[in-house]
C-alpha cells in the first residue's frame, strides 16, 4: 500500500513540476524557440540531454540541474522527439 501513496505522491510531484515549466514557457514564448534550435544542435552528439540541459541552463530562465528529476527527463524526451519529428517531415 504504501508503495502506491509514494508512486501516486511521485505523479504528483512530476505532474507539478511541469506545471511549473509550462507557465515558464507560457510566460516568455522565445523559450520554446530557444529550447528547439539547442535540441537541434545536440540532439546527435553523445551524452544530448546533458548539453542540452547545460545550453538551456545557461541561455534561459529554464534551469535542469545535473541530476535530472523525473520531469527533467520527460521534457528532455519530449523535446528530443519534436526535433525528431521535425527532421522526419524533411
Amino acid at each position: 500500500m504504501s508503495n502506491n501513496i509514494a508512486e501516486i505522491k511521485n505523479k504528483e510531484r512530476v505532474i507539478n513540476e511541469l506545471m511549473r515549466f509550462i507557465r515558464k514557457v507560457l510566460a516568455d514564448p522565445q523559450i520554446c524557440d530557444k529550447a528547439l534550435a539547442i535540441a537541434r544542435k545536440h540532439i546527435d552528439q553523445k551524452d544530448a540531454d546533458h548539453l542540452i540541459a547545460d545550453e538551456l541552463s545557461a541561455l534561459t530562465s529554464v534551469k535542469i540541474p545535473t541530476e535530472f528529476s523525473d520531469a527533467d527527463k520527460l521534457f528532455l524526451h519530449v523535446l528530443k522527439e519534436v526535433v525528431r519529428d521535425e527532421q522526419a517531415l524533411y
